[in-house]
């Protein structure tokens, strides 16, 4: 039997990576992508083949259009086909600013990846899985936008993340819509604070709120959180919920009292 192919955008670390473990022990061939020279990432690669996976490293700059068609290209030629798209990849501002103080150029580098980047991979993967659906009706696919708590919790210095986290909130419904006539379903996974080297710089701040209360469920959440989410929606296990946002929080997002 053939083995379903997954694409993970900056999967290498953090939250992809974990995506990347938890799909590689339900049998995916992946393909990781992330910005990085594939020398320095020996070890991920290797302990993700230790799962029994394939696995290649498809570098390229989500960003510019260049780095997509050349992700894409690695995958046709190496597996032929891809079944899921894990729309992972995303930079925080170089720099916390005030809204009131934020740059354009600083703007533009959050946008151009985590949302222009995201929107136009869906849209050339989208094209190829329809192919691969039309040649094949049995073929099974889906997207996976992993977002933020951002995309709806205002943050006023980094309001360029916040802005583009809820663009990609609206490219999951887009392609939800266009892509449900093929029975490609897309979904939106929203994770809260997560332990990463994105957050890193901000641990004493969120063990404190997270202490105080921020979340329900008082812990951090770890890539692993998402990659159990990830690992249901690509099974199949949310037939019927196309379009739909999965909040992996810790409750964060609870309106209470």
């Amino acid at each position: 039997m053939t083995r379903k192919v997954a694409l993970i955008t900056g999967g290498a670390r953090g939250i992809g990576f974990g995506i990347a473990k938890c799909l590689a022990k339900e049998g995916f061939d992946l393909a990781l992508n992330d910005i990085r020279d594939e020398s320095l990432l020996e070890a991920p690669l290797r302990e993700l083949r230790n799962f029994g996976a394939k696995v290649i490293y498809c570098r390229g700059d989500i960003a510019s259009s260049r780095g997509r068609d050349s992700i894409i290209d690695k995958i046709k030629t190496h597996y032929g086909s891809l079944n899921v798209l894990v729309n992972n990849a995303g930079v925080a501002p170089r720099e916390r600013k005030d809204i009131l103080e934020t740059t354009e150029k600083d703007f533009e580098f959050v946008i151009k990846t985590n949302l222009q980047g995201t929107y136009f991979l869906s849209q050339a993967v989208s094209n190829w899985m329809i192919e691969q659906k039309k040649a094949d009706p049995g073929f099974q696919a889906c997207i996976i936008n992993i977002s933020s708590i951002s995309a709806t919790v205002a943050s006023v210095n980094r309001g360029e993340y916040c802005i583009a986290k809820a663009g990609v909130s609206m490219t999951t419904q887009l392609f939800a819509v266009r892509l449900g006539e093929f029975d490609i379903p897309v979904f939106e996974i929203r994770p809260g604070v997560i332990a990463t080297d994105m957050t890193a710089g901000v641990k004493d701040k969120y063990d404190k709120l997270i202490e105080e209360g921020l979340c329900v469920q008082k812990r951090w959440g770890i890539p692993n959180d998402v990659g159990l989410a990830v690992a249901a929606l690509v099974r199949g296990d949310f037939p019927y919920s196309t379009g739909q946002v999965i909040m992996v929080d810790g409750g964060m997002a609870i309106p209470r009292l």
